[in-house]
């Protein structure tokens, strides 16, 4: 199991805590708009840090968008295997004809 799976896992189980013992059952007691209006917080502080922080800065904050992306993904009921099986499913793929492909489905 590697890491991401193991954050999985973790906030699998936290979401069920008190949110008053648990940084993820707060932020699901507040509601999936509170989860990504924090995931969207944690992305533009990482384009911030990519644009002008230190490397250790863009590590900081792209930590912290994997996992507000992962607590999200949990609140959704979207398990990382879909997301990878996804990524699985556009390797090989050109980024130009993947994106193409989607528009022309919109």
């Amino acid at each position: 199991m590697d890491t991401l799976q193991r954050l999985e896992q973790v906030i699998a189980e936290r979401r069920s805590a008190s949110p008053d013992s648990s940084y993820v059952a707060k932020l699901n007691a507040k509601g999936i708009e509170k989860i990504a209006q924090k995931l969207g917080e944690e992305a533009t502080e990482t384009v911030i840090a990519s644009l002008s922080g230190s490397r250790e800065e863009v590590v900081g904050e792209s930590a912290d968008l994997l996992f507000h992306l992962l607590v999200l993904l949990q609140a959704r009921r979207i398990t990382l295997e879909e997301v990878m099986a996804e990524l699985d499913r556009r390797e090989g793929v050109s980024g130009l004809d993947e994106k193409a492909s989607r528009s022309a489905k919109e």
